[in-house]
């Protein structure tokens, strides 16, 4: 039984399935959990932010892999769960969106100063998403801090301008979602995938 799991467990996976993996990116605090809630009622299969979840799993056991504690530790592990969401996805029909992914954790670290592993390229080159990704601008009426976001909004704003920049880098197209409400948003997305029949 081991040995069949971890058959079924493979990286491999991934490979050409890219079209499917639709990423929501962009700035902290933008709206893109709504958004991917408003997604996930539609129908389609969503995975939420790593990062979110390992800041409240660190949290829980007293972990010191958060972002302002061990910010190598929690990008070495956002990065793993956030290959581990593209291989299940992988596994299902039909498209699945991403509350952010591999970019992002790589930008960063590198927006925070760290030296970058090389295995960071690897990932990025082997665990690719559809070319078009999807931005939630800077809102500052609607941004607020948590206990799993302790960052001010002009430290979101400058860490935004960095990921998009970085988007760019690895080869993607960025489509800057409206401030508009979520269902709108999500008309607006969905129609953007279908237009560029990235949905097949």
């Amino acid at each position: 039984m081991t040995a069949l799991i971890e058959n079924i467990y493979d990286p491999a996976l991934v490979e050409g399935q890219s079209s499917r993996f639709i990423i929501l990116t962009g700035c902290s605090g933008g709206g893109k959990s709504a958004l991917l809630s408003e997604l996930a009622k539609r129908g389609f299969d969503a995975c939420e932010e790593p990062g979110r979840q390992l800041v409240k799993e660190q949290l829980y056991i007293g972990g010191d892999a958060l972002p302002w504690q061990n910010l190598s530790a929690f990008i070495d592990l956002t990065i793993s769960r956030s290959i581990n969401f593209m291989i299940e996805a992988a596994k299902r029909p039909g498209v699945t969106f991403f509350d952010r992914g591999i970019i992002d954790q790589i930008s960063g670290a590198a927006h925070a100063g760290l030296e970058p592993k090389p295995w960071f390229e690897t990932a990025a080159r082997r665990f690719r998403y559809n070319e078009t990704v999807f931005a939630v601008p800077p809102w500052r009426e609607i941004y607020q801090t948590d206990s799993e976001r302790q960052h001010g909004f002009d430290d979101a704003v400058a860490s935004y301008e960095a990921l998009i920049q970085s988007y760019s880098d690895y080869g993607y197209r960025v489509v800057t979602i409206p401030k508009t409400n979520v269902e709108d948003r999500a008309d607006f997305l969905l129609k953007t995938i279908s237009n560029r029949d990235s949905m097949q």
